[in-house]
């Protein structure tokens, strides 16, 4: 029977937990989604420098964070069930943090928590998705579960564009944050077992690393994802900012205004992602992560535009997320659907960390860089866009490359 773009995947009730978990964990995310870096810069006065620093600093204590979390989760004593609990638990307390931050060493702590937290998440969630799906139900569930952090981050940046319009209440954002995840702690801890047995998982420990980095086709995809890991920090973290400071030629976007630009930009994620990801299902995932350059080229350049314009700056600015939207949307669940396909059963865990690794790198470099251009002149911040766009005919040829690799294996 022909199922429409909209249907309803059959997929193990886990997996439907465990989306609703991240949900909520995103919901309270997304409160401080596209305030973090005003706050910081606008409020208690730290640089634009100095905040994209502070925030890329989580890349660092992510990258130990994946490491450890791609060993434990393939452990016999760790698994992937106590090492979610672990990252969430110390989660809350970055976010905790953070809602008393109030100088740059107290910033790089709070981020320096989080970095950890996120590190240990990603293997130990994406690892169990791969466990309760097959290979041909894989890159829906992927996108199930991205369709609950969409929503979530969604939801909060709603409230949290509320709280601030009506109570300018910075601070409760990551109060409420620490709390979801909280929630999420304990449905963790009451609904979601260990997704695999003792016997399935490996002790390989540094071994399990070496046996990956010998696998030619990861090491080609890394490369490539480490680029498109820098475009998705620029949403988040550089282009808020600079549609506060820099769009129409510099008159810039009201905080309420770029909120609503962030939540049109995720309800489009919404309602696009499962029509996308049954629509693509035809193609290899490396083709479909062509299709997402594409589209981050796209919005880099509808980005520039929405500093250069005077009159169309609104316009050119919801363009560039409508094309950053169909680009995240299409990335996500083809990147941890092919490196879960790539990982042989007791090396997963690690495939996935050294996948998640990659957006530790990007996540740092995507901030720093952003905030040295967003510190220079109105035309430097603008060009900066244009030369992101740029670099999307690198990342088109090592897919192309990783396709015949792929093809011919």
């Amino acid at each position: 029977m022909k199922r429409n773009l909209f249907w309803r995947p059959r997929l193990d009730r886990q997996i439907w937990i465990l989306a609703a978990g991240r949900l909520l964990s995103q919901w309270g995310s997304g409160l401080t989604f596209f305030s973090l870096a005003i706050f910081f810069v606008e409020q208690v006065g730290i640089s634009s420098t100095a905040v994209g620093f502070a925030i890329g600093t989580a890349s660092i204590s992510g990258v130990v964070g994946r490491i450890l979390s791609g060993s434990m989760t393939d452990s016999k004593f760790w698994g992937r069930r106590r090492t979610l609990m672990l990252a969430v638990a110390i989660s809350a307390v970055a976010a905790l943090a953070l809602a008393v931050a109030d100088d740059f060493p107290t910033l790089v702590i709070g981020n320096l928590l989080m970095g950890m937290g996120v590190g240990l998440y990603w293997p130990a969630t994406e690892s169990t998705v791969a466990d309760l799906s097959t290979p041909a139900q894989r890159n829906e569930a992927y996108t199930i579960t991205r369709l609950a952090d969409n929503v979530g981050l969604g939801l909060g940046v709603v409230l949290g564009g509320a709280v601030i319009a009506i109570a300018n209440a910075y601070r409760m954002l990551f109060v409420i944050d620490a709390i979801s995840f909280l929630l999420f702690l304990g449905i963790v801890y009451f609904a979601i077992p260990e997704s695999t047995q003792a016997s399935t998982r490996g002790n390989h420990g540094i071994n399990g690393w070496l046996l990956a980095f010998q696998d030619r086709r990861l090491l080609i995809y890394l490369t490539v994802n480490i680029m498109m890991t820098t475009y998705l920090a620029q949403v988040s973290t550089v282009l808020p900012l600079y549609l506060k400071r820099f769009a129409q030629q510099g008159i810039g976007f009201p905080e309420p205004m770029i909120s609503g630009l962030i939540t049109g930009h995720i309800f489009l994620s919404v309602i696009t992602q499962l029509p996308l990801a049954r629509s693509l299902d035809r193609l290899s995932r490396s083709r479909v992560l062509m299709v997402s350059a594409c589209a981050w080229a796209i919005g880099f350049l509808f980005a520039g535009l929405s500093g250069a314009s005077a009159n169309l700056g609104l316009l050119w600015a919801a363009l560039s997320l409508t094309g950053f939207a169909i680009a995240s949307v299409i990335y996500a669940p083809a990147a941890s659907s092919l490196v879960a396909t790539l990982a042989p059963e007791s090396l997963r865990g690690v495939y996935l960390s050294i996948n998640s690794l990659c957006w530790a790198a990007g996540y740092f470099i995507g901030p720093s860089m952003g905030g040295v251009a967003l510190d220079q002149t109105p035309a430097i911040a603008q060009g900066y866009w244009v030369g992101m766009a740029g670099t999307v005919a690198i990342a088109l040829i090592i897919l192309r490359f990783l396709d015949r690799q792929l093809q011919s294996a």
